[in-house]
């Protein structure tokens, strides 16, 4: 497996492409592609890997993704149990900006978008507030075709600009992705083992296995590439799982949430979630609560 250089269908050679997919699970590998993405995820549950940040993606979700930026939806393992079903529904828009000309972006009346497109290039979560709106727009959007549909894209990224504050960024302040084909299959793998058995104790020798390198080797390698050390990309992974288990109220109690996601005390996983949430466990349920109320 490797970062897959990802070509969206491109009818017509249009410069906006709108691929709405209904599928048992989403697109299982990690990938990049030149175009820019918007993504509305209407059905739905996992983690997003981006670049070198990885969270939690749930239904309702709105994401803008940088051109080149190595990404993935990975489902929740529930998903790959029943293959017949379509648990899994968004719809992503792609925005070539090499089809348009530089000299357009430079009109007067297009500056808060290219600011705004420029802004992009690690990742944006769209805040929760804004969500219904922008999923209403982008619905719309599959049903319009060439003008229509550059032209309605248009107005969303005008939205962006003027209304929206409080974007949260997919990044921890490392944008450069020198991800070579081989080193895209080494991360590939190491993302996906990861995410996959996150609820196991993962040695440094493992992890090193998985990426066909000395553990010494792979420290230095993984650093390199992602600005964090593995142990702490490893408790992102585990911590984002945790808040899973917290938001669907469906465990015993918060050292049953510890154990289940791979930590081996609960002191530890208080202490781990709340470096990575900044605030308790405990906390964060009451704030989920109160959110929902």
């Amino acid at each position: 497996m490797k970062v897959l250089q990802f070509t969206p269908p491109v009818p017509k050679e249009d410069a906006v492409v709108v691929e709405e997919d209904m599928l048992p699970h989403f697109y299982n590998f990690l990938h990049r592609h030149k175009e820019l993405q918007v993504t509305l995820i209407i059905k739905g549950e996992g983690t997003l890997i981006a670049g070198n940040y990885s969270q939690a993606f749930k239904s309702g979700d709105v994401y803008v993704i940088g051109a080149n930026q190595p990404h993935i939806f990975k489902s929740d393992p529930a998903y790959f149990d029943n293959l017949d079903k379509e648990n899994a529904h968004a719809i992503h828009i792609f925005f070539d900006l090499e089809r348009i000309p530089e000299a357009f972006f430079n009109l007067p009346e297009l500056l808060s978008i290219r600011k705004f497109i420029d802004s992009c290039t690690t990742g944006l979560q769209l805040p929760e507030e804004h969500g219904k709106h922008i999923g209403d727009a982008i619905r719309k959007i599959t049903s319009k075709t060439n003008l229509e549909r550059l032209l309605s894209l248009l107005e969303i990224f005008q939205y962006f600009s003027k209304d929206v504050v409080g974007w949260k960024s997919l990044s921890t302040g490392f944008s450069n992705y020198p991800f070579s084909e081989s080193e895209g299959n080494r991360m590939n793998d190491i993302f996906q083992y990861t995410l996959e058995n996150y609820a196991e104790n993962i040695t440094l020798n493992k992890i090193a296995s998985i990426a066909h390198i000395t553990p010494h080797a792979f420290c230095k390698y993984f650093k390199q590439h992602t600005r964090k050390t593995y142990n702490n990309f490893l408790n992102e992974v585990r911590i984002n799982e945790a808040c899973k288990k917290i938001i669907s109220g469906n465990y015993d109690g918060i050292s049953t949430i510890a154990y289940k996601t791979g930590f081996n005390s609960a002191i530890n996983f208080n202490r781990v979630f709340k470096k990575t949430t900044g605030m308790s466990p405990s906390d964060y349920k009451r704030e989920f609560r109160h959110k929902t109320a």
